[in-house]
């Protein structure tokens, strides 16, 4: 079985391909929304979406999120004394998943495609899919957001052609896709984004602009209380859209704390944010060469497009209404869906051809002459340029720089910088030449790239015909199949809860962070039924522990209001 996931930063979901269509696969909470949060306890237990986020008040150091920002990089995330690189928590989120798939299918799920960013470069690309094979997927397709977002609208069975622009802004990142459908082909035209932009980061406005109405200071907090300002600071973004204004409560050193923030104060202190949507937005236009008018449709997807202050700021920046008919936090998972469907050759879904394009610019290091007789080394060679058509193979002839040269590094960079230092390293190879006079021996670098961002590099010595070819795999982060086997057994004993504990364990934990964040009779009024609950759970029936569930979760619903 083929499923699409959707592996966002903020939240995670995953769909299959039914007789009706796409549909969502809900959790082991009944619901199509799992955050992407893990938690690791003392005891190596592992925690996944709302439990985790939970304990997030509760015992903040054994807790992580956002992690999907940090994916293909070095860093190092530490849980309860545990060392986790951001791959393997994703991993976690996606055995989840396929655990939920597997129980609400009634099969094994063994293959996914899986969705990332338009803007993820090499090494992000290639830590996903090491993600999904941790989790025990095998992963032979990404599809890029945007595409995926186009083929759940259905775009791809439109009967005349179409431009149109995704704007995907999610939790965590931030894309603009412009696509072209001619008769059955789905082609990217242009990407943008920024990695890091997001739904986050509108939260944290919040919670930094009550926190400069109170003359209060983020780094003076312990763990523990940052994450009740960033919990009610969400509550409040969400609540603003629809009240003009908003009161947003917050329990500080035992104290209770509120303040009402304007809509007005809110959207001045978001222009920051505002414009740094603004440019990848020109950006894509002007790589597509086209202009606003040329668009005929605008896509939303992503949570954070919910907010009416976005959605007011890209009314006026596209001076038409964008199409909001789907779900904008399902709208991937069910074109990953889609995808997965196609890759099957299902009957029901109608073949296209979806192109992508190199979302960054790959090429290698030269030495320029700027003068005669003067060399800069260090700087960038552009051979396959950003927005180009994948798949695809460009060629590049270089020439020697010094007398008698013997050899020739081509070292394979990603990037936008005229500097080869500023860009991605992603390999190298070295050629030996025949000793000869500057300039008078050469070789051709070619670059292909597919859609799977597998690019491979060949070095032809011009005089000699002699070629060398390597595939790219992201050599600096690469792990070998006995590596990902050898890993998987140590994650092994990190086990995720059983599904049928996890509404008894949320409840606990939803009720024990209450509890901190409240004071008084409210207080005392939920260890009453806490200390019920727990009874219930120690000695009772699975009868007596659903009425104590049902009765401590109307507390809570009626704290929580």
């Amino acid at each position: 079985m083929i499923v699409g996931i959707d592996l966002g930063t903020t939240n995670s979901l995953i769909a299959y391909f039914s007789e009706e269509g796409p549909r969502i696969i809900p959790n082991r909470l009944g619901k199509n929304l799992t955050p992407s949060v893990v938690s690791v306890d003392s005891e190596g237990k592992v925690y996944v979406g709302e439990s985790a986020r939970e304990r997030m008040s509760l015992y903040p150091d054994s807790v992580a999120q956002t992690f999907k920002r940090s994916m293909g990089t070095e860093r190092d995330y530490v849980l309860s004394g545990r060392h986790f690189r951001p791959e393997e928590l994703s991993s976690m989120v996606l055995r989840a998943l396929k655990e939920d798939a597997e129980a609400f299918l009634g099969e094994e799920v063994t293959e996914a495609v899986i969705s990332v960013p338009a803007y993820f470069d090499d090494k992000r690309r290639k830590a996903t899919k090491r993600a999904g094979e941790l989790a025990g997927l095998k992963v032979e397709r990404m599809i890029s957001e945007p595409t995926a977002a186009a083929v759940a609208y259905g775009l791809y069975d439109k009967t005349q052609d179409t431009r149109f622009l995704v704007f995907d802004l999610g939790g965590g990142t931030f894309d603009v896709s412009i696509l072209e459908l001619y008769h059955n082909i789905l082609e990217v035209r242009a990407v943008a984004g920024d990695n890091y932009l997001g739904g986050e980061d509108f939260t944290e406005v919040m919670a930094k602009l009550f926190l400069q109405k109170r003359g209060l200071q983020l780094q003076g907090m312990n763990g523990k209380e940052q994450a009740r300002l960033y919990r009610q600071a969400e509550k409040a973004k969400c609540a603003i859209d629809e009240q003009g204004e908003v009161a947003m409560s917050f329990l500080y050193h035992e104290q209770m704390l509120e303040e009402t923030i304007t809509a007005k104060e809110y959207g001045d202190a978001c222009e920051e944010l505002l414009m740094k949507i603004r440019e990848p937005v020109k950006k894509s236009l002007s790589d597509a060469g086209l202009k606003l008018g040329d668009i005929d449709e605008v896509l939303l997807i992503g949570g954070a497009t919910r907010l009416s202050i976005v959605r007011d700021f890209l009314i006026r920046l596209f001076r038409k209404f964008p199409d909001t008919r789907l779900n904008p936090d399902e709208t991937v998972a069910l074109g990953a869906a889609v995808q997965a469907a196609m890759k099957e050759r299902r009957e029901e879904v109608r073949e296209v051809i979806l192109t992508d394009v190199c979302s960054f610019t790959l090429g290698t290091e030269v030495v320029v002459e700027y003068e005669e007789g003067k060399y800069e080394q260090g700087r960038f060679c552009p051979i396959i340029e950003r927005n180009t058509v994948i798949p695809a193979s460009h060629t590049e002839r270089l020439f020697t720089v010094r007398d008698n040269q013997d050899m020739v590094r081509v070292r394979v960079l990603q990037g936008e910088s005229r500097f080869a230092k500023n860009n991605l390293f992603l390999g190298e190879l070295t050629v030996g030449i025949p000793k000869a006079p500057k300039g008078q021996e050469s070789i051709d670098v070619t670059y292909t790239y597919d859609v799977n961002s597998l690019l491979e590099v060949e070095v032809t010595v011009t005089s000699t015909g002699v070629k060398q070819k390597m595939i790219i795999k992201d050599q600096e982060n690469q792990m070998t199949d006995e590596e990902i086997r050898e890993r998987m057994e140590q994650l092994a004993y990190l086990k995720l809860q059983p599904r049928d504990y996890e509404e008894n364990r949320l409840t606990l934990l939803r009720a024990e962070r209450m509890y901190e964040e409240t004071l008084g009779d409210r207080r005392k009024m939920l260890d009453h039924y806490i200390t019920a609950f727990e009874a219930a759970l120690e000695k009772g029936g699975h009868d007596e522990i659903m009425d104590a569930r049902k009765a401590l979760n109307e507390i809570l619903e009626d704290e929580s209001q």
